[in-house]
């Protein structure tokens, strides 16, 4: 089963530093997560590929949010084809 089952809205995304600084809004897609607006009203993407665990409740990422920040997307990513489909 892959972390992606385990990931449930609203629940507070952590950083690799221990600080939240998101919460999810739903799954994107079997390999996004859409978070919720920020103050700004913006959502934002991140791949699930940045998730290191989904214990107690919450998601943790194996980065520190400023470098989620710099990395994720305001648009969804098109899905890639299962190679093995």
């Amino acid at each position: 089963m892959s972390l992606s089952h385990g990931i449930l809205p609203g629940m507070p995304v952590i950083c690799s530093q221990g600080k939240q600084f998101a919460t999810v809004d739903h799954m994107e897609g079997s390999n996004q997560i859409k978070l919720t607006k920020d103050k700004s009203g913006q959502h934002h993407f991140i791949p699930v590929s940045w998730v290191a665990a989904t214990d107690n409740a919450e998601v943790t990422l194996n980065r520190p949010g400023d470098e989620v920040k710099r990395q994720w997307s305001t648009t969804p990513k098109p899905e890639q084809p299962n190679a093995y489909q």
